[in-house]
């Protein structure tokens, strides 16, 4: 998620506002298991981010099948062909009206547990956006040595997680950070800085800088601790969860090998590899790439680090291109186009990483295209060909 990029179509108009290492102590397979002690029969995951739907509904959006008939989103997505849900948790989102904090994270958790779906729980540990453009602390978490940030990360994980627990439902993964190729909790101060790599003001959104400056300087250390921090958190309430460690640009494998050497030189725990996989804007940052290079490097990286770290991977996000430069409804052939390459993306991923890969979830599909250029919806409301690819 380059979330900055294409906030610009996100919501713009109709809002205005995983080391796998010796730590590794649970089973991949063995988490998610519903209250009732009965098992999902799910190996390979079709899942979708919607944490907008709520948002989303509050402005009466409503959603329907190819039919007609309105149906509840959750609904729809499982109609669709998709057996798991993911759904994002801010800290503290009061400015952007509550959104994915606790409360709303809990209802739609609710929603997709009653039908069956397996749920990934996805920590920002921020109380807005965080991504390789902005992994900015909660407020309430500024000014807070380097134990106290660590007790805030413990406590928001386990009071989101038990609350949870309270509702009935069980998490089978659970990501303790969300794309933290450039760290997580960026601080000014060094000591307390979970930055991966010195940060400089232009990298920065939201600053308009193009200066070329120090803002926030790398401390991997702290990074390993605020990841581990969570990796326990999550344990101590749901043991077989899978926590999961989730970078961007999933074609770069030079990424992930310096990354997580680094995780693990500093005693980094995580259970499974998570990757972001969208040809469309890598297309746009690198012109010598094609969808179909970006995406037979993410398969050639999925078996690459599955095999160094020993552990599974997943594509946690993935889009395709849907609206046109001016936020309408993108082509026939373009649409064809994404549900060609989506298609591509879960056979390969099922079928050609000696089944590491266990899954791929699509990156808020339900959007309209004056929302957000890489849903999958039409503008009022219907799925458009590319959602046929889980079928």
């Amino acid at each position: 998620m380059k979330r900055m990029k294409f906030l610009t179509f996100l919501f713009s108009a109709a809002f205005a506002v995983l080391a796998c290492s010796s730590h590794n102590e649970s089973d991949p397979n063995a988490g998610g298991l519903p209250d009732n002690g009965e098992t999902s029969g799910i190996e390979f995951a079709k899942g979708a981010d919607i944490s907008w739907v709520t948002e989303m509904e509050h402005k009466g959006m409503k959603f329907y099948n190819a039919s007609g008939v309105e149906k509840d989103c959750f609904q729809l997505m499982k109609d669709l062909g998709m057996n798991a849900i993911r759904l994002r948790v801010w800290v503290n989102p009061e400015e952007h009206g509550n959104w994915c904090d606790k409360g709303d994270f809990l209802a739609k958790a609710k929603r997709a547990a009653k039908l069956g779906m397996d749920l990934m729980v996805d920590f920002h540990y921020s109380d807005w956006w965080a991504d390789p453009g902005q992994q900015f602390k909660p407020a309430a978490w500024k000014g807070k040595s380097l134990a106290e940030l660590k007790q805030a990360i413990a406590d928001h994980t386990k009071d989101v997680l038990v609350a949870l627990k309270s509702a009935g439902v069980t998490p089978k993964w659970v990501q303790v950070g969300n794309e933290i190729r450039p760290g997580m909790l960026w601080d000014e101060d060094v000591a307390l800085s979970g930055a991966s790599y010195d940060i400089y003001e232009k990298d920065v959104k939201g600053l308009d800088s193009s200066v070329d400056k120090l803002k926030y300087p790398k401390n991997f250390a702290n990074l390993a601790v605020f990841i581990n921090t969570g990796y326990e958190a999550v344990k101590s309430v749901f043991p077989n969860a899978v926590v999961i460690v989730h970078l961007d640009n999933g074609y770069d494998n030079s990424l992930y090998t310096w990354f997580f050497d680094e995780l693990k030189k500093n005693d980094g725990k995580w259970d499974m590899i998570g990757m972001s996989l969208y040809p469309y804007w890598t297309m746009l940052e690198h012109k010598e790439y094609t969808a179909e290079k970006t995406i037979e490097d993410c398969i050639a990286n999925i078996k690459k680090v599955s095999t160094k770290y020993d552990c599974d991977v997943m594509v946690v996000e993935t889009g395709m291109e849907c609206a046109d430069d001016k936020g309408r409804l993108a082509a026939a052939s373009v649409l064809q186009e994404g549900k060609k390459l989506l298609t591509r993306i879960l056979k390969e991923c099922r079928e050609n990483t000696n089944d590491r890969c266990k899954g791929v979830f699509y990156w808020e599909p339900e959007c309209r295209p004056s929302q957000y250029r890489l849903g999958a919806f039409t503008e009022d409301g219907y799925p458009t060909v590319i959602m046929d690819a889980f079928k």
